[in-house]
């Protein structure tokens, strides 16, 4: 936890390097493979645990409403991106997890809802949570793309996963961070090509 031994200025300084150090790249891919799924009516399913549960929500939120244009909202022949984050159903998360074990949360719901086509978006800060990777296990095995937000040194999910988006550092609040200032510039990018241009 880099904010224990700096003052704001330089934290926030730290925060800028590091973004700086991300691959832009690795963030256009996501956003690319997003806007397939739009092309093609596939579904996009987001995971995460903790903050990195709440970037899921987040992402798919923004994603879901923020890719259309206010004069859109009531116009029911144009086509919206599906997505889903499976951090939100908390009794059926409870009800796996409980019965089950947490390493199933994930691969359950998308045993029922995922198909061959439909991209997964997994975020692990560490990239060894066994729920994120067993989901992820699942979704390569079925057709799925499956694309990987990691932090620290990427861990299982960053080999696992076929792309990914990766912060090479030991903050887990920092790496969070990264991640979702990464999905604010996907959610544009969408928003520009789907609301704005016209899903073409």
């Amino acid at each position: 936890m880099l904010g224990i031994r700096l003052n704001p200025q330089e934290f926030l300084a730290r925060v800028g390097e590091e973004l700086g150090r991300i691959n832009p790249a690795e963030i256009q891919v996501l956003a690319d493979q997003i806007y397939e799924c739009y092309r093609n009516g596939k579904m996009v399913f987001v995971i995460g645990n903790g903050g990195s549960g709440s970037n899921a929500s987040h992402l798919c939120e923004d994603l879901g409403k923020g890719t259309i244009r206010r004069e859109d909202f009531d116009n029911d022949s144009k086509k919206r991106l599906k997505i889903l984050s499976l951090t939100d159903n908390t009794p059926y998360i409870l009800a796996w997890g409980n019965d089950e074990g947490f390493d199933r949360v994930f691969v359950e719901q998308l045993k029922n809802l995922a198909s061959e086509g439909d991209l997964l978006i997994a975020i692990s800060g560490s990239g060894n949570s066994p729920n994120i990777l067993r989901a992820v296990d699942w979704a390569k095995r079925h057709g799925l793309r499956t694309y990987g937000c990691t932090g620290f040194t990427g861990g299982k999910l960053r080999d696992l996963a076929d792309s990914g988006l990766h912060v090479p550092l030991d903050d887990m609040g920092i790496v969070e961070s990264i991640h979702l200032t990464a999905f604010h510039w996907v959610v544009d990018d969408l928003y520009r090509r789907i609301g704005l241009e016209g899903g073409n």
